[in-house]
C-alpha cells in the first residue's frame, strides 16, 4: 500500500487510490471510487462508487462526495461543504437512474458549508465562498458568494481577488504571482508565457 490509511478508515475492495494519498479518521471510500495521487481525505469523509478525485485534491472534514461527482486536479473542498446528485429527491421514490453529473475543474475552491446542486460545472480556479449555494455553472476564476450564489468578482490562481469588473475589457496582475489576467466580455483568461 503506497498511501496512508488511518486504522479507523474503511476502503472497500476495488477502490483505486494513488500513491502519497492520506485517508484520515472514519473515512469510507467505496469500491468503485478512483482517487489520484497526493489526495487528502479529512476526518469523516465519504467517497461514493461513481466518483473520480484528481491528483492533489484536499477534502476537508465531514464532506460526502456522492456518485457522479468528478473533481479534477487540485480541487479544495472546505469543511462540511455539500454535494448533491439528485435534483428533486423524494424518500418514497427511487431516483438513482436520475443522478446528474457534477464536474469541478482544476484548482477550484469550494468554501466551508457551501452547497453544490447537482448537474453543474465549476470552472478552473473558481472560488466559492463559505455558505454559498451554487445552482448553475460557474465560470473559470469567478468569485461566487451568497444564497443563491452570485458572482461578485474574479480570483487569481494564487487566490487573490483581482481588481476587475464583472464584464467588459480589462486587465489586472495578481500581486503575489505577477501573472496577468485578461477579461474579455464575461470570460477571464490568464496570459500565457510569451503571450
Amino acid at each position: 500500500m503506497d498511501y496512508y490509511k488511518h486504522p479507523s478508515a474503511i476502503v472497500d475492495e476495488g477502490a483505486e487510490i494513488g500513491e502519497g494519498s492520506r485517508i484520515w479518521h472514519f473515512v469510507h471510500v467505496c469500491g468503485g471510487a478512483r482517487i489520484g495521487k497526493h489526495v487528502s481525505l479529512g476526518q469523516n469523509v465519504f467517497v461514493g462508487n461513481k466518483v473520480v478525485i484528481g491528483d492533489r485534491c484536499k477534502i476537508q472534514n465531514n464532506v460526502s462526495v456522492y456518485d457522479n461527482v468528478t473533481l479534477k486536479e487540485a480541487v479544495f473542498c472546505g469543511p462540511s461543504m455539500v454535494f448533491t446528485n439528485v435534483y428533486a429527491p423524494r424518500s418514497l421514490i427511487d431516483r438513482k437512474s436520475e443522478y446528474r453529473d457534477t464536474v469541478v475543474n482544476r484548482g477550484a475552491t469550494l468554501g466551508a458549508n457551501c452547497t453544490i446542486v447537482c448537474g453543474i460545472t465549476i470552472g478552473e480556479f473558481a472560488f466559492v465562498g463559505a455558505g454559498a449555494v451554487i445552482h448553475r455553472d460557474v465560470p473559470a476564476y469567478a468569485l461566487m458568494v451568497g444564497v443563491p450564489a452570485r458572482q461578485i468578482g474574479w480570483m487569481s490562481e494564487f487566490g487573490e481577488r483581482l481588481n476587475l469588473p464583472l464584464k467588459g475589457d480589462a486587465e489586472d496582475v495578481c500581486p503575489h504571482s505577477g501573472i496577468r489576467y485578461i477579461l474579455r466580455g464575461n470570460a477571464l483568461h490568464k496570459e500565457e508565457p510569451g503571450g
